[in-house]
Order: C-alpha cells, then sequence, then structure tokens
C-alpha cells in the first residue's frame, strides 16, 4: 500500500463537474488538486438550463448560491408550439415526493462556471492550476496520476491515489479508459439575440418545427438564447451566409409570432452562430483502477431536455457518499468496489433522464411518415392536456421523479392516446395498418436504451426506492 504526501484526489478539469467535485471532497477533508486547461471564462452554448432537480442536488452539495450574482433567471416549465397552436406545461408545483422548490434555471454557462471555480478554490485544501493534461500515469493497471504541460510550457507530473476524469465530450483521456464510442446524432445550431426580453421570460420556448425543434429561451435580463437541431444530410454554411439565410428564410416562418421579432434579431445583427454536436454515448466502467471518469466524458444523452448537468451532479452526489467512508484512497480495490455501486445506485436518475431525453429528442423530428407524425402529434397533445399526463411528464423532464417505471407508464399512455387518433373517427384497414406501425415505432424509442442502459439494474423497484430515499429527501447528504 503506497501512500503519498501529495494530493488525495487529482481532477482533469474544471467545469461544472470538476469543480463542484472538487469542492464536495475538499468539504470532506480530501486533498484535492485540479487541473483546468484554460481557466478563462468559458463560452458554451450548452450547460445553460438547471431542471429542478440539478437545483436540488446543487444545494446538497451547498453549492446553491452559485446560481446566484450570475443573472440567472427562474424558469417555471415549457411552452410548447406545434402548428399555430400553443400550450403551458409548467413543473408540478405541489409534488409531494419533490422537496425543493419546483423550477428551473437559465443563464451564461461560464458565468456558472466561473462561479464554481471561486467557490471550489476558496478552500485551503483545493489547488486549482492550469495547465493540459496530456496522459494517464498506469502501473499495472493502475492510474497513479497524471502528466501535463502547465501555464509555463513545461511538462510536470501530479500523483494521487484516485484521478477523477471529468474534461467533457471531447475527452482524450476516455479512450484509455472506456470502449464506448459517443455517436453524434445531430446538431445543436445557436445564437444570442441581445437587447431583448420574451413576452413570456420564465418560460423555456419549444417550437416543434421542421425540420427537428426550434427553441427560445432567456439567459439573461437582457438576453435570449435561440437554438435549433439540424442533422448532417442538410447543413448550410455558416460561413457563406447560408445558415443566416435558412433561419431567415425556413425556420423563422415556422416560429410563432409573438417569438418571430427576437428569433430573428441576433441573425439581423450578426451574432455569432455556434454548432455543438449532440452525442450520445451509454455508460461504461473503466477497465482501470485509481480513476474514475465523470461527465459528458462518461455518460451522454440527447440535450433535448437539458439534463446533463443534472445527471452530472446526481452522480457526484452519490460518488461522495461512498467515498466518504474510505480513509486511505491508496486501496485501489476499495476504490474499485465503489465504482462499481455507484454504477448500479446512479441508475435510476440516469437511465430515466438518458432514455427520456433520447426518445423525446427521436419524437420531435418532423416526417412526413404517418405514424411517427401521429405520435408527435400525440406527444404535442399529451404534453399541452394538463392535468396528470402533463405533470407526470414535467416532473420526468425536470428529474423531479427519477423512476423508470413512471417513464414508460407515460410512454405507453402517449403511443396508445396517439393510435386512439389515428383509428378516429373510424378504424379503417388503413389506419389500423399505421396503429400497428405506430406501436413498433414507439417500441424503437424504447427497447434501444432499455438495453443500453441495463434492463435489470434500471427497472429495479428497490433501486429506485434506495435512490429516492438517499438522495431525493430535504436532508443534505
Amino acid at each position: 500500500e503506497i501512500r503519498y504526501g501529495g494530493p488525495d484526489v487529482i481532477i482533469v478539469g474544471a467545469g461544472v463537474g470538476g469543480s463542484a467535485l472538487a469542492y464536495a471532497l475538499a468539504k470532506d477533508g480530501r486533498r484535492v488538486h485540479v487541473i483546468e486547461r484554460d481557466m478563462r471564462e468559458p463560452e458554451r452554448m450548452m450547460g445553460e438550463f438547471m431542471q429542478p432537480g440539478g437545483r436540488l442536488f446543487l444545494s446538497k452539495l451547498d453549492l446553491q448560491d452559485c446560481l446566484e450574482g450570475i443573472d440567472a433567471l427562474k424558469a417555471t416549465g415549457l411552452t410548447l408550439y406545434k402548428d399555430g397552436k400553443e400550450a403551458a406545461s409548467p413543473f408540478p408545483v405541489e409534488d409531494n415526493n419533490f422537496p425543493y422548490e419546483p423550477s428551473a434555471r437559465m443563464f451564461y454557462n461560464g458565468r456558472f462556471v466561473q462561479r464554481l471555480r471561486q467557490k471550489a478554490s476558496s478552500l485551503p485544501n483545493v489547488r486549482l492550476e492550469e495547465g493540459t493534461v496530456r496522459s494517464l500515469i498506469e502501473e499495472k493497471g493502475v492510474i497513479k496520476g497524471v502528466t501535463y504541460k502547465n501555464s509555463l510550457g513545461e511538462e510536470s507530473t501530479a500523483f494521487a491515489p484516485l484521478t477523477v476524469v471529468c474534461d467533457g465530450c471531447y475527452s482524450n483521456l476516455r479512450r484509455s479508459l472506456n470502449n464506448n464510442n459517443a455517436e453524434v446524432i445531430s446538431y445543436t445550431v445557436g445564437y444570442v439575440s441581445k437587447n431583448c426580453r420574451l413576452e413570456e421570460p420564465e418560460k423555456l420556448h419549444l417550437v416543434m418545427s421542421k425540420p427537428s425543434f426550434t427553441m427560445l429561451y432567456q439567459i439573461s435580463s437582457t438576453d435570449v438564447r435561440c437554438g435549433f437541431e439540424l442533422f448532417s444530410n442538410y447543413f448550410p454554411s455558416i460561413a457563406n451566409g447560408e445558415m443566416a439565410s435558412f433561419v431567415k428564410n425556413d425556420l423563422a416562418p415556422q416560429v410563432p409570432p409573438k417569438l418571430r421579432k427576437i428569433f430573428l434579431k441576433g441573425i439581423e445583427e450578426g451574432a455569432k452562430i455556434k454548432v455543438t454536436p449532440a452525442k450520445r454515448m451509454s455508460a461504461t466502467l473503466s477497465r482501470k483502477k485509481g480513476v474514475i471518469v465523470l461527465g459528458d466524458a462518461f455518460n451522454m444523452r440527447h440535450p433535448a431536455i437539458a439534463s446533463g448537468m443534472m445527471v452530472l451532479l446526481s452522480d457526484i452526489l452519490i460518488l461522495r457518499r461512498l467515498l466518504k467512508p474510505l480513509r486511505n484512497l491508496g486501496d485501489a480495490n476499495k476504490v474499485s468496489e465503489v465504482i462499481k455501486c455507484f454504477y448500479v445506485i446512479r441508475k435510476p436518475m440516469s437511465a430515466t433522464v438518458n432514455t427520456i431525453g433520447n426518445a423525446f429528442s427521436q419524437v420531435l423530428v418532423a416526417s412526413t411518415d404517418q405514424a411517427k407524425e401521429a405520435m408527435r402529434q400525440g406527444c404535442y397533445d399529451y404534453l399541452s392536456s394538463g392535468g396528470f399526463r402533463t405533470s407526470g411528464m414535467m416532473a420526468l423532464f425536470g428529474g423531479m421523479n427519477p423512476r423508470p417505471l413512471s417513464l414508460i407508464y407515460h410512454l405507453f399512455a402517449i403511443t396508445l392516446s396517439s393510435i386512439g387518433q389515428l383509428l378516429s373517427p373510424f378504424p379503417s384497414p388503413l389506419r389500423i395498418w399505421h396503429s400497428l406501425r405506430l406501436c413498433g415505432v414507439s417500441l424503437k424509442l424504447l427497447i434501444p436504451h432499455l438495453k443500453a442502459e441495463g434492463v435489470i439494474h434500471m427497472m429495479s423497484p428497490i433501486n429506485a426506492a434506495a435512490y429516492c430515499k438517499n438522495y431525493m429527501t430535504a436532508t443534505a447528504v
């Protein structure tokens, strides 16, 4: 057993996950060395919406004040638009199972990250250093530390009993640890319309447009994020102005009149257009000991329901609780057992959110296929119907109900109501045929994700109950 005189934990990356984990572990008395490639305020398009579940986890980590002083706005739910109609889908206010104020927050991601970094580095046992990690140091299948180039350009090494790789969706270190590959599903294109305010600034506005969704939400008191999804089969060039023309001529006419002026404002004022690939990657355990992978380097789902930060904060809470009893992190076998437990305990939250995020993103894609379009219409009707249907779905979206069985119930309820519409006013042979195909569409939305997440761990009511008891209660960890 090796004793280290340096840090207990090395964290690669000081984004949302690396900074939050550094603070949590340091509060438990660990010495933490965080190495971040670029300490400047990030300019990211993703990570701008914190679901109610994410806010609960943030408060359990004593980091809720990081959402203050950054001009973050409160979000009370969705407003959905389709074919000239609109519907409000609020987060359930009277949810006895959710012990926190049921609202989301919208903000500039970079401001939030800087607040988290400040909070972490305020602790004396956190060392936050700018540097680029080149590789992991390995001995006999155990990760001992990292090699990195510091801010002066000097090659350096750092050693610790535990290394946490938390360097995002473009992680170079992931390949040497896991055999999972990220699949690019689509591309999110976005820009900011400045000096304007939506009529309903407390809502995320989601337009069920063609080819896929378009969204607008207030990321500060004066700025609105505008974004939409495109696919690789048709991707206009940003450099020669084709993308701006596509926004004006193809997307803007589909955006409701009350949102259209703000949607066009950024384009007309020459706002910088950014593109981020939407990736999907199921979580797998690392083959090496002495190392943990977290965040987008570990697990990704479609960003349609803006749940990445929420899953990450849930993972940090679980990991912190499991590591707390270990006095010495140098026992690689004990740490490996902790990581295996972590992998199972996270399933109710991560599997529910991953499945609903990926399934919902597929439903949002416009199609000339009658069965797929019926499912899309059925989803809009279900979310806009109010009562138990709307509150149930919004609780799933917001991370307020991490129960996979609830997700499956609502997905089948949407399927049945969509079939009912297809068959009305009377069940002709063609309508029956489309209804059968719609059942197939529904199963395709669910079964691949169930297989990817691991059906046994995901569907266990015992796991879901244990997760809710330990991580969804009002008591701070």
